[in-house]
């Protein structure tokens, strides 16, 4: 049976075989407002990607990770209530996974792919999961968008492979992915190893004070080891060579003695800046620049300690965005929106209903105190307590304080909104300011390697319109795609 027989004609649904009226924006309580339950398409793509593969993670599958600390070095208490952050020199217990982003669990590490950075702070309060990636941006804006961008990385359902046809098509039609695109096809697309990269949080979260006040922040998280890439013909040879070259390096320094360090930073915007900041601060294709918002250095970051079973502690290990302590909590960001829901629905199904109270994963400085019972993995620890609330025989009670502030009222109404446009926000500004800011060498590089990637596509307007994104972030960028796409077809 040829590939053509399996093509369907007419109009997307859902599942149940409703018509889709809108794939590309999911439905907020008024522009700018936060995702609504009732989008019931959003809730079934995520849903449905999270169970398309058994047993490993669907994205981050192969990964590596290590135990350490993060000391706090500046004072922050005008910002966050966070008791993890409340004082200079106080230390927190972290584990940190790295991982790529495309590959399954057998796939080598020396890959052009963006790295998972994502940090578990064991704190007083609970846990705090910070799920980030080593570059600041992302492809999409929008999470209804993300299963649909992951299935182009994936393995094509006719081929059985990776197709340039399906990654380049879906990256034209989106030009919000421009911006990530370059920082992909740029020098640090390869990392040299997970101790030589930079980590960032990605999205815009929020941090409240005692006083009640909010302020919007991005994570940074500056590598003390300095940045060290490979260039695509290195990364070929050491991941034919030595699959495991990023998990051997991490362990191997840890047991050396030699502990990596990141500077950890923030950009701090007072919430009453946003409305009118000239870029959309809660879309994650864009970053905040540091002419605007200084990264104010915060802490210190150290691994120091491997685990000691990868399944127990690498594999098993769960992190999801919507593990909050007092004093930070969500943006409107709607991939963040999103990404709420989808960890934790992903690793339920994963590893089970109790993943949270593995060794790995459960609170380390306190102890969860729930009314959950039973289901797989429950070790029965609550013994013959009630498992209801309210009671009255002595079970945890709500404090009556929420962990972050409500946002400001949002109007208008409910539909499946796009992202409120700022004053200069558009899909390529960000990506030609990048571009510009390259060395003659750099961009040789980034050309190059785009160039690479697009030759292999088949047809030729997903190879035009992908250039033309290229070309309307700088002129000069597209005009060099151009020709040296020309030069590799022929």
């Amino acid at each position: 049976m040829t590939q053509e027989a399996h093509v369907t004609h007419g109009p997307l649904t859902t599942e149940t075989g409703a018509p889709v009226a809108d794939n590309q924006n999911s439905e907020t309580a008024g522009v700018g407002g936060p995702v609504l339950v009732q989008d019931q398409l959003l809730l079934e793509k995520l849903a449905h990607f999270n169970r398309e593969r058994i047993p490993e993670r669907v994205v981050h599958a192969r990964g590596a990770g290590a135990y350490g600390t993060f000391t706090v070095t500046a004072d922050v208490t005008k910002y966050t209530r966070a008791k993890f952050l409340s004082e200079v020199g106080k230390q927190t217990e972290v584990f940190l996974r790295f991982s790529t982003v495309a590959g399954n669990l057998g796939a080598a590490d020396a890959v052009r792919d963006p790295r998972g950075f994502s940090l578990k702070f064991y704190t007083e309060e609970g846990n705090y999961d910070l799920v980030g990636n080593n570059t600041p941006v992302f492809f999409v804006k929008d999470a209804i968008k993300f299963p649909d961008f992951i299935h182009t990385q994936k393995r094509d359902p006719y081929t059985g492979s990776t197709e340039a046809d399906n990654v380049w098509d879906f990256w034209s039609l989106s030009p919000e992915s421009t911006h990530q695109v370059t920082w992909l096809f740029g020098d640090r697309g390869i990392p040299a190893s997970y101790r030589h990269m930079d980590g960032f949080g990605s999205h815009t979260f929020q941090w409240n004070n005692e006083a009640g006040e909010v302020f919007w922040v991005k994570y940074h998280f500056k590598t003390d080891q300095g940045i060290k890439n490979l260039t695509a013909a290195e990364a070929e040879v050491l991941a034919g060579k030595d699959p495991d070259s990023h998990q051997r390096d991490l362990r191997e320094a840890i047991e050396r003695g030699e502990f990596p360090s990141w500077t950890v930073g923030v950009q701090i915007m007072p919430a009453a800046e946003a409305a009118t900041y000239r870029f959309n601060p809660f879309d994650l294709t864009k970053v905040w620049p540091h002419a605007d918002y200084p990264v104010i250095e915060i802490g210190k970051l150290e691994l120091n300690r491997n685990p000691q079973n990868i399944f127990a502690e690498v594999e098993q290990s769960i992190f999801s965005p919507a593990h909050f302590v007092p004093g930070i909590g969500p943006s409107p960001d709607k991939m963040l929106q999103g990404r709420l829901f989808a960890y934790g629905d992903a690793h339920r199904y994963r590893v089970g209903i109790n993943a949270d109270q593995l060794p790995v994963n459960r609170p380390h400085a306190t102890e969860a105190r729930t009314h959950s019972r039973d289901g797989f993995l429950y070790d029965g620890r609550h013994g013959g307590a009630k498992n209801y609330e309210p009671n009255s025989f002595g079970g945890p009670a709500q404090t009556g304080r929420a962990l972050w502030q409500p946002f400001d009222a949002f109007t208008g109404g409910t539909g499946n909104h796009p992202a409120p446009v700022h004053a200069e926000d558009n899909d390529f500004v960000q990506a030609g300011n990048l571009y510009r800011l390259m060395s003659e060498d750099e961009k040789e590089r980034l050309v190059g390697n785009l160039a690479g990637a697009l030759s292999q596509v088949s047809r030729e307007e997903i190879v035009e319109r992908a250039i033309d994104n290229f070309r309307q972030a700088d002129a000069d960028f597209g005009k060099r795609l151009e020709a040296a796409v020309q030069a590799l077809r022929g």
